[in-house]
């Protein structure tokens, strides 16, 4: 390999070693965590200074602790990579087909610690299913989630009753926050 090669390796090796540094900042901050709270949350196993050089991309973080960290934050290992192609584009593709504010459409907001909660085949169905709908909109704050008609129509499959009846058995599972 050519030394300008080389150095054209490493200066795109340090920039997604960034990228990656960004993500994982993110989605610490989207979980509402601090670098002491992953570090006690994870029984030491991430220091908060070894975590902080991670996201500043000062650190390199192996693929087995990077699936560790994402037991921790709870989200898949593929959330904690960046997105997009190498050439530093991220890009957020909206794989629901929907634009606009969830607002205008329908939309009620779940108590996810509450889902967390229930038990049985139901309540597995439609965590999977609100786990689909986290990965698509990119969003893993883990408290609360909106979700639109078009998704409340899937609810109420999974919850065996007429989508005009499945706000309604929202709230007598205590999941819904909005109605």
């Amino acid at each position: 390999m050519s030394p300008d090669k080389n150095s054209d390796t490493e200066v795109a090796d340090a920039e997604y070693g960034e990228r990656v540094g960004e993500r994982l900042r993110s989605i610490r901050r989207q979980k509402g965590m601090s670098l002491q709270d992953v570090e006690a949350d994870s029984s030491q196993e991430f220091k908060a200074s070894v975590l902080g050089a991670y996201e500043r991309g000062e650190r390199a973080i192996s693929v087995p602790r990077l699936q560790r960290l994402a037991q921790v934050y709870d989200v898949p290992v593929d959330q904690l990579l960046p997105l997009g192609d190498a050439a530093g584009d991220d890009v957020i593709i909206d794989l629901t087909g929907r634009s606009g504010r969830p607002e205008s459409d329908g939309a009620l907001t779940l108590d996810l610690a509450a889902m967390q909660r229930l038990g049985g085949p139901e309540a597995d169905m439609l965590s999977r299913y609100v786990r689909m709908i986290q990965v698509q909109r990119q969003d893993f704050n883990g408290r609360v989630l909106t979700v639109r008609r078009d998704d409340l129509r899937a609810i109420a499959c999974i919850l065996g009753v007429p989508t005009e009846r499945a706000r309604g058995r929202l709230d007598q599972l205590e999941l819904s926050l909005s109605s």
